[in-house]
């Protein structure tokens, strides 16, 4: 089974940005449709972004035009560089890799914006 590990997390200022990997241990970048989620406390996970096989990738409103989802398929890493950061997007952040029916989950990094 292929896991996931998600790092880059930590505390910025507000309007500050971060990036988080997530690496895989095996090569499925090109056959894993992969995406970002987070989960606030008391909320609902909810997807960031995604990124198709072929590269093609979507976002969430909130943060489109701030954050970027890219992958390495050589590193088997995914990234999601985060810009213009907000208070709201304090959460903990989770990549996700999916095939039919089978979903891989990392661990979690946790994001803080905080002044």
């Amino acid at each position: 089974q292929v896991e996931l590990v998600e790092s880059g997390g930590g505390l910025v200022q507000p309007g500050g940005s971060l990036r988080l990997a997530c690496l895989a241990s095996g090569s499925i970048f090109t056959t894993y449709v992969m995406g970002w989620y987070r989960q606030a406390p008391g909320q609902q996970r909810e997807l960031v972004a995604g990124i198709g096989s072929s590269g093609e990738t979507h976002y969430a409103d909130s943060v489109q035009g701030r954050f970027t989802i890219s992958k390495d398929n050589a590193r088997n890493t995914m990234y999601l560089q985060m810009n213009s950061l907000k208070p709201e997007d304090t959460a903990v952040y989770y990549c996700k890799a999916q095939k039919l029916w089978n979903a891989i989950w990392g661990q979690g990094t946790q994001v803080t914006v905080s002044s």
